[in-house]
C-alpha cells in the first residue's frame, strides 16, 4: 500500500512550479498579447472637434479633467454620427489587458488548466509502466479544481446579468434557456440505452447494489439511498444550470463565428476550417448514438472482413480523443476569434456612420473603448465551456478504467471491474491501515461503472449545451445581423 506515492511527488513538482515559473510566464497571457491581435483607439476630443470643425473652448477650471476620454478637458460636445472617423489600432500588450475587467479570472483559470493538463498528462504516462493500485490518483483532484473554477466563473458571469437594471432580456434569456434544457434534459434521461449510450442505467443499479452492501456492513438496513426518479430530476436540474450558464458564451461564440465567416469570404480554406470546428461538438454528440457510430463501428462487419472495424475499447479512447483533438484546435483558432471580437469597435463605427442623427463625444468614445474593455470577459467566455468539457473528459477516462494500452500495444485492454467484490477484511492494527480500508470501501460504492455512467453523461451533455447554444446563435446571427 502506498497512500503517498509518484502521485504526491507529481503534485509538489507541479506546485513549485507554478510558484516560481507562475510570474515569468503565462499561457492565458501569451493568448491575449504574443498572438498578434490588434486593439482599436477611440478618438480623442481634439480628433473629433477637429473632423467636426468644432472650434475649442476654453475650459473654465483647469483642474477638470476626464481620467477615461480625454486628458485635457472634461467637456461634452456634439457631433453627427455620420461623422467620418478613422480609428487607429495598436497591438495589445500586457500593460493594456492587466487592468481589464476578469483578466486575473482568466489568467488564473487558464494557466490553472494548463498546468493541471499537465500533471493528469505525466500521471497517464507514469500509469501504462506503473498502473496505480493503492495510489490516491491527485490528478484527478487537479481536475475537479479546474471544473469548480470554470463553473464558479461561469456562473459569476451569468450573475451579472440579473444585477444590472438594463438586463433585462438577457435575464429573461437565461430563465427561458434553463427552462428549455430542463425539458430537454429530462427528455434525454428517459430515451432507451440502446439508442443513446449514456450508460446511467447500468451506473444507478450499481450504485444502489454498492450502497446497500456499504450500509449493511455498517450494521445499517438500506434498499437504495435514493430513487430513481429523484436522482433523475436532480441530474435534470444540474443540467438546466449548465446550459444557462453556457448560453451566453455559446452565442457570444456564435458571433463571432459569423463575423469570421464574412471577414474570411474569399478565403475557402479558412472557410473550411472555421466550418469544420463549428460543426466537431455535433459529432461528438452523435458518437455517443449506437446506432449511427458505436454500432456502425463495433458491431457491423463490412464485406471482405472478419471482424469490426474497432472493439468497444478502441471506440471509447477514439471518442475521448475526438473531444481532446476538437478542444486543441479551438483553442488553437482562439486568437481568430477574439480578433474577430475587436474587430466590432470598428464595424460599429462604420455602421455609426449610416445613422442620421447626433452623439455626444463621451458616448462615441465609450462604445469604441467598451469593445477592449471586455476583452477578458469574452476570452474567459469562449474558453471556459472548451476547459469544461475537457476536464469533464479526462475525469471520465480515468474514474472509468479506460486504458491507453491499446493504442501502444494493440491489444485488448479493458478490463470490467467487479463492482460487488468485497474488501478485504484483513485485520490490522494500523490507524493508517485503517483509513486505507474505509477508503477502499467508500471507493467501492463508487465504482468504475458508476463513474462511466455519470461522467459519461456530464461529457456528453456538456459537447451537447455547447453545439445547442452556439447553433442557437448561429440562427440568430442568420437572421438579426446588421453586420
Amino acid at each position: 500500500m502506498a497512500l503517498l506515492g509518484a502521485q504526491l511527488v507529481i503534485t509538489l513538482i507541479m506546485i513549485s512550479v507554478i510558484q516560481k515559473l507562475g510570474p515569468h510566464f503565462s499561457f492565458a497571457r501569451w493568448l491575449i498579447c504574443s498572438t498578434g491581435l490588434i486593439r482599436y483607439l477611440y478618438p480623442t476630443d481634439s480628433e473629433l472637434r477637429q473632423l467636426a470643425n468644432i472650434p475649442k473652448d476654453k475650459p473654465k477650471n483647469k483642474k477638470k479633467f476626464s481620467k477615461g476620454y480625454q486628458n485635457g478637458t472634461s467637456d461634452t460636445f456634439h457631433v453627427d454620427r455620420s461623422l467620418d472617423v478613422q480609428l487607429e489600432t495598436a497591438k495589445i500588450t500586457y500593460l493594456d489587458v492587466i487592468h481589464l475587467r476578469y483578466y486575473s479570472e482568466y489568467q488564473w483559470l487558464v494557466d490553472f488548466s494548463v498546468y493541471a493538463t499537465i500533471v493528469y498528462v505525466i500521471t497517464e504516462i507514469y500509469q501504462i509502466w506503473f498502473p496505480i493500485k493503492d495510489e490516491i490518483n491527485l490528478s484527478i483532484i487537479w481536475c475537479f479544481l479546474v471544473l469548480l473554477f470554470a463553473i464558479k466563473l461561469l456562473l459569476s458571469l451569468t450573475v451579472q446579468y440579473f444585477k444590472g437594471e438594463e438586463s433585462v432580456g438577457e435575464r429573461s434569456m437565461c430563465i427561458v434557456m434553463a427552462f428549455i434544457y430542463l425539458l430537454v434534459a429530462m427528455v434525454v434521461l428517459i430515451v432507451n440505452e440502446n439508442t443513446l449510450e449514456l450508460g446511467l442505467e447500468s451506473a444507478y443499479t450499481t450504485f444502489n447494489q454498492t450502497a446497500s452492501a456499504f450500509l449493511n456492513r455498517q450494521g445499517l438496513s438500506s434498499s437504495g439511498p435514493a430513487s430513481k426518479i429523484f436522482v433523475k430530476f436532480c441530474m435534470a436540474v444540474w443540467c438546466a444550470i449548465l446550459g444557462a450558464i453556457v448560453t451566453f458564451p455559446g452565442m457570444r461564440a456564435a458571433k463571432m463565428h459569423w463575423d469570421l465567416l464574412k471577414y474570411f469570404r474569399e478565403n475557402k480554406f479558412k472557410q473550411i476550417l472555421l466550418n469544420l470546428t463549428f460543426a466537431l461538438p455535433f459529432v461528438l454528440v452523435i458518437l455517443w448514438v449506437k446506432p449511427a457510430t458505436k454500432d456502425y463501428l463495433t458491431v457491423r462487419i463490412f464485406s471482405g472482413k472478419t471482424e469490426p472495424l474497432m472493439t468497444e475499447e478502441s471506440f471509447e479512447i477514439a471518442r475521448l480523443l475526438a473531444i481532446f483533438l476538437t478542444v486543441a484546435l479551438k483553442i488553437y483558432l482562439m486568437p481568430w476569434y477574439l480578433q474577430a471580437y475587436l474587430d466590432m469597435a470598428f464595424h460599429r463605427t462604420e455602421e455609426q456612420k449610416k445613422e442620421a442623427g447626433r452623439i455626444t463625444n463621451i458616448e462615441f468614445q465609450k462604445r469604441v473603448a467598451a469593445v477592449f474593455y471586455y476583452l477578458c470577459v469574452v476570452a474567459l467566455q469562449y474558453v471556459a465551456p472548451l476547459i469544461m468539457c475537457l476536464f469533464f473528459t479526462f475525469m471520465y477516462k480515468t474514474l472509468s478504467e479506460f486504458q491507453w494500452s491499446w493504442l501502444l500495444y494493440n491489444k485488448q485492454s479493458f478490463v470490467e471491474v467487479d463492482n460487488l467484490k468485497p474488501v478485504s477484511s484483513k485485520s490490522t492494527s494500523e490507524p493508517v491501515e485503517e483509513l486505507f480500508l474505509t477508503l477502499e470501501t467508500l471507493k467501492s460504492v463508487f465504482a468504475a461503472n458508476v463513474s462511466k455512467g455519470v461522467l459519461g453523461f456530464a461529457t456528453w451533455w456538456s459537447c451537447f449545451v455547447y453545439f445547442a447554444t452556439t447553433s442557437v446563435g448561429l440562427i440568430y446571427q442568420s437572421y438579426f445581423s446588421v453586420f
